[in-house]
């Protein structure tokens, strides 16, 4: 089998196509790479303590490697450090990066461009998959996750902390993507087949912050405001 490392989000479809890898046997993944914000220790986006992401890698049995990132970060720092840790990889036979994108073209252009750059094969086990069918195939294995954030452009405060199950998926509206895969939500998985055992967490506080994103509309650049509810997990 090829060496890979997969990049971890601590979510559910990070957790998917892990299994989907170990499954079947093309890819060793060695070891689990983490972005993570270095002031709040907190993993990008997400929101998710470093501590609980350390319970994950352990229940997993995978080497963990986190990425700290400095909170006003650009592109181009973030691909240098990036490349970094591509270097010190490949010293050790690791070629592949495997990502559980689902099918954000723009998104999978970019790191197949980026990677390729330095020699290295960008893997989605989880490409052009329909995300309704991806979703059931995630509950029905066995694949836990509780909701720790949601965009309010696409999903109310009702929606933070509750389990992806078939009534969740019910629930949602229908401009909203069944997997999340267009940032409508994001999720932190507790149990998974391949877990030695559940991740214990505690419910904390719900708090709302805002962001400002560069987004391009045509030919002109824009910077619109984005609100998001994130769950804490203690």
């Amino acid at each position: 089998m090829e060496k890979a490392v997969l990049n971890w989000s601590t979510g559910k479809d990070a957790a998917y196509a892990l299994y989907k890898v170990q499954l079947e046997g093309v890819y060793s993944v060695e070891r689990l790479i983490t972005t993570v914000n270095e002031k709040v220790k907190r993993v990008s986006m997400h929101g998710v303590r470093e501590e609980l992401l350390l319970r994950q890698i352990k229940a997993l049995g995978i080497d963990g490697d986190i990425v700290y990132l400095n909170e006003s970060i650009n592109m181009v720092d973030y691909e240098i450090q990036i490349k970094e840790y591509w270097h010190k990889s490949k010293n050790v036979g690791i070629k592949n990066s495997v990502f559980g994108d689902i099918l954000l073209e723009d998104l999978k252009t970019h790191r197949k461009k980026q990677l390729s750059k330095i020699g290295v094969t960008a893997v989605f086990p989880l490409w052009d998959r329909p995300t309704s069918e991806l979703v059931n195939e995630i509950i029905q294995i066995g694949i836990k996750a509780i909701v720790i954030c949601v965009n309010e452009a696409y999903l109310d405060k009702s929606f933070i902390g509750r389990t992806i199950d078939k009534q969740f998926i019910d629930d949602l509206p229908e401009n909203v993507d069944p997997c999340g895969e267009n940032g409508e939500f994001h999720t932190f998985v507790y149990d998974s087949p391949n877990f030695s055992e559940p991740v214990s967490f505690e419910l904390g506080e719900v708090v709302y912050k805002t962001y400002d994103i560069t987004v391009k509309k045509e030919e002109e650049v824009e910077v619109e405001r984005f609100g998001y509810w994130f769950l804490d997990l203690l």
